[in-house]
């Protein structure tokens, strides 16, 4: 049994992996700042599922609380970290970037000193798909070099994915970023497009189409994400003897340091995704096609070789699997939208 901390334990990947890690036997403290970026009532509502199970304590506060952070880690001396919280949302970095420096930077410090100065074994934290910006070479690899962000959000992400390997190198301790490709499932988030489009198609509303339906993205379950996260937190990097400075390789290091896609291996056009949608909903969607959005790129598409070869795990939930699973909660979560 190990001693974990989960940041964004009320958030919709850090409630999963936190019922993933009690139902083994793991001890988890959750931490989180219950903001209102979105929803509170579904950040407590998932919060109801773990309290009162053996092994779980939350505790609420933020990431750049650094008197907090410090605190929380000398009082429970923790054997691994798992970094998901974080100011989440392309489009919004775009409305309010200070909270991105706060959360995902600052917060981010007060994490790697945490684990510096108390021992923890292993820091996993949440990367994100959008830091390979324009790169348009498909399937996106952590072997690309990823220096052209197109949102704020995306730029801190790639910051994170460097102070990691910063500490690696400096103090020796094993990090491992996840570049996680647009989560989905039962207990989602709702400023995210399978959220905003059921509310809409169930009201008889029209759903807004970016890029005129011609995204791709490759859409991820959420039990293949935690699936993933579980099988690289029990797997601590270490140097790789092969890492050369005269073609340094993005995804690997001298250090104890990975970086890891996750994501389907699969992109599916948005109108596919749609279409998928109206047949689970049995319902059709009225469509506002509109132009791409500023920070928005038009497709992700994740190469996880690097991920099979190293935990064994591909991510594999089809898409009418995935949808059908979030259509069943949603309608028992709210069941007078249906």
């Amino acid at each position: 049994m190990s001693k974990i901390l989960v940041t964004g334990a009320a958030g919709f990947i850090g409630f999963h992996l936190t019922k993933r890690l009690l139902a083994r036997g793991d001890e988890v403290i959750g931490l989180d700042n219950l903001n209102d970026y979105y929803d509170v009532k579904l950040k407590h509502d998932r919060l109801k599922q773990l309290e009162g199970q053996p092994g779980f304590r939350f505790v609420k506060g933020s990431l750049e609380d650094r008197g907090a952070i410090e605190k929380l880690f000398s009082d429970e001396r923790f054997d691994t970290v798992v970094n998901l919280a974080a100011q989440a949302g392309v489009r919004y970095s775009l409305q309010n970037p200070h909270a991105y420096i706060d959360s995902n930077i600052t917060g981010f410090m007060n994490i790697l000193e945490g684990c510096r100065h108390n021992n923890v074994k292993h820091l996993v934290y949440a990367s994100s798909s959008s830091v390979y910006g324009a790169n348009t070479r498909m399937p996106f690899s952590v072997h690309h070099n990823v220096d052209h962000p197109v949102s704020l959000y995306a730029a801190t992400k790639k910051a994170n994915e460097l102070m990691a390997h910063t500490y690696s190198s400096l103090y020796g301790i094993p990090t491992t970023g996840l570049r996680f490709f647009t989560v989905y499932g039962p207990w989602g988030r709702p400023d995210m497009a399978l959220f905003l489009f059921t509310k809409a198609i169930l009201a008889g509303k029209p759903i807004d189409v970016f890029n005129h339906g011609k995204m791709q993205r490759d859409f991820t379950f959420i039990d293949d994400i935690v699936e993933g996260v579980m099988r690289v937190t029990d797997t601590t990097p270490v140097p790789s003897l092969s890492w050369c400075g005269d073609e340094p390789d993005p995804g690997t290091s001298y250090a104890p340091y990975r970086i890891y896609n996750i994501g389907n291996n699969n992109p599916i056009e948005l109108m596919h995704f749609i279409e998928v949608l109206e047949e689970c909903l049995g319902k059709q969607a009225q469509k506002n096609l509109l132009p791409i959005q500023a920070g928005d790129v038009p497709a992700t598409y994740a190469d996880v070789d690097d991920l099979m070869k190293d935990v064994g795990f591909r991510p594999a939930t089809s898409l009418k699997e995935g949808i059908s699973r979030f259509v069943e909660w949603y309608r028992g979560y709210y069941p007078i939208a249906t």
